[in-house]
């Protein structure tokens, strides 16, 4: 429900808010029908005061429509008890519903809609409030009126036109006078009441009034709302609006507000002096107004968590408790001798130790306190390969590159020629020894990027020919006359979005227009499974840190977790309001991240399916996630040409990374997270100085009132190199294990 609440203090309207069941803004829905609505700012003056509920004329109006509404659903009994202890005549619904009700109601004058018509429309619009409206109230005072009032406000939006624009620049005249400090604050109701305004009136068939609504007031909204406006413009009927998903979305979800308790007071109190019901039943009906105690935030601070498509994150959602540190590393004995380590090292140099600040190759012996549970979720078991894998992965530790603001990575691009912007997306393996493309023409092309060549399995007959006891055995089962530096897998019926490769480099996991989601062996270069799932195309796909498990994100607006020994999924993670455009798994794979066109990050908990974080902030599509190594840390680009930067543990915006001129496609850590790379569009890679960023954020900056920390301009500092290609956008970033950036994308003439 809204936060406005006329009658009671306001220490249990702040309860009221903070315990709203409706829905918790992470796809978790609870029910919402438990406790009845909250009463207008009208009628909770008038309710204690009237002695019958058939007094004035408005509430006569209100009776009717309840009665009307009852006898449409043939509860005659409960229209005979209503009217008989409203004291009203036995033919008093009749004449009303013949007569006078459309202008009695606030109806149009000439309205050809009478009481039956009326009442056919709330059975359409109104859901939770049927059930309990229906059963025969005994007293139509102050305990029933909020369900009246639930009634009456889907009843009464269809009130006359021409005064939608009168009670909006009644608002807005009132919000221009108020103080500085919290106009920036109630400015945030304009573009929710603007966008149901206008719903209202074309859900009403008012087509010639719907657009001079909007041609009149769209001139006011933020300009990151642009994109919305547009495609709110092109909706001018009642049908258009059942064919746009994103924007039912958005009148049946609530659209929250974040403003501090003195803001709050002044828009009720306006609203309860003027008693404007009409803006009032908007506001709680769609609205959900977090309030927090303390100094009202500026306009940067508003606009800097603005641009979604419900609004800000709830307070609550941002609560839970994030496990986000690293799981710990098994114990591995390192087979390095002396002999290895001078065949290794031409100088003859004593073997390096890793260095004690690594965040990767060094951890603790110790188990962090913010770390889950090692048997929090079922996690595959290391192989032999896996353990020469990690042994490997440990040597390459020790030659790896300290990277600073004084000692940037070296930067090698990989083009992509004759791809006439075919191709659509790209992967490296975690030791940079392939790389593999999907492309517009259905297929994913695999190359080495060393002197080793692609090589399949044998067939059966010749591997039973082979001395399984040999110690090249790994060697003798490749087929050597199959070589070749690159191979295509085929099996795609459409466009290829996402792909993904395993990290012992055995698999490799395509998403697809086609809805499927394949998985491919890098053994035999064939397809082993067709997830089947998504039913519109899938964005994008990524393996596991840990393998096994992997997340698929789709047009369907949901992100779907699987095991590659399942066909179907084990966790649904619904909750976005639109195109789920990009996934990424946590470091320690508990968590995954998913981006969406709803223009919010969410985070998911692998264990149970729940949301525990949500963030806002970016003005357009997201399209790259990445986590520092650590896993305190994540950091998002969008279409907006911004780099966000998270706090996983507090849930806050902690940075904001200004410089690219065009969409972001790719984030990357460095393996140490000393830097973060960028890259876009516009045909440039960036790198930020991550340590800083991080380490210049003040702990008491963080304000649990409010949510929100201020940011520091400082994105010139924190740059520190841009890098231009010739004419290639960078859709992909991959740090090697010893700090060299590879980058990719396709050479566009």
């Amino acid at each position: 429900m809204a936060a406005v609440q006329g009658g009671p203090v306001d220490a249990v309207e702040e309860k009221d808010i903070k315990s709203e069941p409706s829905n918790d803004g992470c796809g978790n829905n609870s029910a919402n029908d438990g406790r009845p609505p909250s009463t207008s700012p009208g009628s909770s003056a008038s309710a204690g005061s009237n002695t019958s509920a058939a007094g004035p004329p408005e509430d006569q109006q209100t009776l009717l429509a309840v009665l009307q509404f009852l006898k449409k659903n043939k509860l005659t009994e409960s229209v005979d008890i209503l009217r008989r202890e409203a004291g009203l005549p036995e033919d008093s619904l009749d004449l009303k519903v013949g007569g006078d009700s459309g202008a009695g109601s606030g109806g149009a004058p000439g309205d050809g809609n009478t009481g039956g018509g009326d009442a056919s429309s709330l059975l359409s619009r109104v859901t939770t409030a049927s059930s309990a409206a229906a059963p025969a109230p005994t007293k139509v005072v102050a305990e029933d009126q909020p369900d009246v009032n639930v009634v009456l406000s889907a009843y009464s939006q269809q009130g006359d036109p021409k005064l939608y624009p009168v009670y909006y620049s009644g608002l807005k005249r009132f919000i221009e006078s108020v103080l500085d400090c919290h106009r920036a604050e109630l400015s945030q109701v304009f573009y929710p009441l603007f966008v149901h305004m206008y719903l209202e009136l074309v859900y009403n068939n008012l087509e010639s009034e719907a657009k001079a609504f909007f041609d009149k007031f769209s001139g006011d909204q933020e300009c990151y709302y642009a994109d919305d406006l547009r495609v709110l413009s092109s909706l001018s009927k009642r049908e258009h609006m059942r064919g746009n998903e994103t924007l039912l979305d958005f009148r049946t979800s609530k659209f929250v507000l974040r403003i501090s308790r003195d803001s709050y007071q002044l828009l009720k109190r306006h609203l309860q002096e003027r008693q404007n019901n009409q803006i009032w039943n908007i506001i709680q009906e769609h609205l959900y107004i977090d309030i927090f105690d303390g100094m009202p935030r500026s306009k940067s601070q508003i606009d800097a968590m603005s641009g979604s498509l419900a609004g800000e994150g709830k307070r609550e959602a941002n609560k839970a408790k994030v496990y986000y540190g690293l799981l710990k590393e098994p114990e591995i004995e390192l087979p390095l001798d002396d002999e290895d380590e001078e065949a290794e090292n031409e100088e003859g140099k004593p073997k390096k130790k890793k260095p004690k600040k690594d965040n990767m190759g060094s951890k603790s012996k110790k188990q962090d306190p913010n770390a889950p549970a090692q048997t929090r979720i079922p996690l595959p078991e290391l192989k032999d390969s896996d353990k020469l894998d990690k042994i490997m992965y440990m040597k390459e530790a020790t030659k790896r590159i300290r990277l600073g603001p004084d000692n940037l990575p070296s930067i090698c691009f990989y083009s992509f020629l004759n791809a006439y912007q075919g191709l659509t997306a790209v992967d490296f393996t975690d030791d940079s020894s392939l790389i593999a493309g999907g492309y517009a023409d259905s297929t994913v092309r695999v190359w080495s990027v060393t002197p080793k060549k692609l090589r399949r399995v044998k067939s059966a007959a010749d591997l039973n020919l082979i001395d399984k006891e040999s110690d090249d055995v790994l060697e003798r089962i490749m087929d050597e006359k199959t070589s070749s530096e690159s191979k295509i897998l085929y099996g795609h019926g459409g466009p290829v979005y996402g792909i993904s490769f395993s990290p012992d480099r055995n698999y490799l996991l395509s998403s697809s227009e086609d809805g499927t989601v394949r998985l491919w062996s890098l053994q035999t270069f064939t397809c082993l499974v067709g997830y089947k799932g998504h039913n519109y195309p899938v964005w994008d796909t990524h393996f596991s840190p840990h393998g096994y498990y992997f997340v698929s994100g789709g047009h369907d607006r949901v992100a779907r977790l699987w095991a590659t020994d399942h066909y179907q999924p084990l966790r649904i993670f619904s909750g976005h309001l639109a195109d789920v455009t990009c996934t990424r798994f946590h470091p320690n794979s508990n968590y995954l991240a998913t981006g969406s066109s709803d223009r919010t990050i969410r985070l998911w908990d692998v264990l149970n399916g729940n949301c525990v974080r949500i963030f806002t902030g970016h003005k357009g599509p997201i399209h790259a996630l990445a986590f520092s190594p650590n896993g305190k840390f994540l950091a998002s680009g969008a279409t907006d040409s911004r780099v966000l930067l998270w706090d996983i543990g507090h849930g806050l915006m902690i940075g904001e990374l200004k410089g690219h001129t065009d969409s972001i496609y790719s984030l990357r850590f460095s393996r140490d997270g000393e830097i973060l790379a960028s890259g876009s569009m516009d045909n440039t890679v960036r790198l930020w100085n991550a340590t800083k960023a991080f380490d210049d954020l003040e702990t008491d900056d963080f304000t649990a009132a409010t949510g929100h920390v201020h940011l520091q301009d400082n994105s010139q500092e924190l740059l520190l190199g841009t890098y231009l290609s010739k004419s290639t956008p960078v859709i992909h970033l991959h740090f090697t294990r010893r700090n060299l950036l590879l980058a990719a994308g396709a050479y566009n003439p």
